[in-house]
This record gives structure tokens, sequence and C-alpha cells, in this order.
């Protein structure tokens, strides 16, 4: 069963986890993650469909479908210069 919006911020409220904490964890963008949150359900500026937003909302379970890459693996990686 997919979660509104509002449902994952009240699930992240309960558990006592942050929203920057769990994006971190995924491997997400944090403000990706916080946008998509506090976008608005019936008219979402971020749709979802493909890329970093589809992943997030699939995560998340306002979406349905597939990650298009492991959720372990970080975002970014900083590499020293040579």
């Amino acid at each position: 069963m997919l979660k509104t919006r509002q449902q994952v911020r009240d699930s992240f409220a309960a558990s006592g986890q942050s929203i920057t904490a769990w994006a971190k964890s995924k491997g997400f963008t944090p403000n990706t993650v916080i946008a998509i949150l506090a976008d608005d359900e019936k008219n979402p500026r971020y749709k979802c469909l493909r890329g970093e937003a589809h992943n997030i909302a699939v995560a998340l379970g306002i979406k349905e479908g597939v990650i298009s890459r492991p959720t372990h693996v970080p975002a970014f990686t900083m590499t020293a210069a040579a």
C-alpha cells in the first residue's frame, strides 16, 4: 500500500529519525528528499518519474517501482586529487 507524503513525514516524526539522516544512510541527496516530502500531493512539482527522484519515491513508499541503483551505495563520493 502506497503512503502519502504526509504519512511519511508523520512516520519520521514518530520514529525520531531525521529526514536528512535517512537520506544520507540511503545514499540520497537530503535536499531532494525534503523537497519531495514537502511537495504538493495533488499537483507535485517533483513528478518522480526517473533518476534520483524516482528512487527516493520508491524507497519512501510513495510510489511503486524498482530502485534503479543499490541504496547502500552513496550517491556522491569524494576522491582526492592526485
